[in-house]
């Protein structure tokens, strides 16, 4: 897929203010720092379409972008940031809980997971969520030029086993790399596959 135009929609808290454009979307989460902004910006070979920040936490709302002026790509608050305060934390988990359960358009959920980390417990429970929600996902791995291929492979086995201990199987999974763009062709012949896989439910 080749990337021809991708614009800034809306930002709002608000699920029933989101477009109303019978498009898929497909949306972005993780934990804070773990590379979102980049890794979109990486995918849609723009710099600064997701606002970069050195300060964890900084997305607060729910980001709509048009892409090809066919998808939708929904940039969400990372979570888990000890310095957001507890009365935002809970406005974020509502918000992003209402997001999930009420916006038919969503097509897949990217939860983004820093390559170099052992699997977190809020990582997990948030794939819960998702689950139990019967909500589509995928693992997004990111980072992956900070560790050597070896090691690399090794920690993502180890966590896809991790995993096996709550799931039949490991949900489908992409490892990436901001700095080098790399993964990111099959990320998007994902994304181009289910959009016309899901086609017929948008006409």
């Amino acid at each position: 897929m080749k990337i021809k135009s991708a614009d800034f929609i809306i930002s709002n808290t608000d699920v029933a203010k989101c477009p109303k454009d019978r498009l898929p979307e497909y949306a972005f989460i993780g934990r804070s720092n773990v590379g979102k902004s980049s890794l979109i910006n990486m995918l849609m070979d723009r710099k600064s379409l997701a606002k970069i920040s050195g300060r964890p936490g900084k997305t607060q709302l729910i980001n709509h972008f048009k892409i090809n002026e066919k998808w939708f790509l929904v940039d969400l608050p990372g979570y888990g940031y000890a310095k957001v305060s507890k009365t935002k934390r809970k406005s974020f988990q509502s918000f992003i809980q209402d997001y999930f359960k009420k916006r038919k358009q969503l097509v897949c959920t990217f939860v983004l997971i820093d390559s170099r980390h052992d699997p977190q417990k809020i990582d997990l429970d948030f794939m819960r969520f998702l689950g139990e929600n019967q909500i589509p996902f995928c693992i997004t791995f990111t980072k992956a030029d900070k560790l050597g291929s070896s090691k690399l492979n090794k920690q993502i086995l180890s966590y896809k086993k991790k995993l096996l201990n709550t799931w039949e199987t490991v949900p489908t999974s992409f490892i990436t790399s901001s700095a080098t763009s790399f993964g990111r062709d099959e990320f998007l012949t994902f994304i181009d596959s289910v959009n016309k896989d899901v086609a017929d439910d948008f006409n």
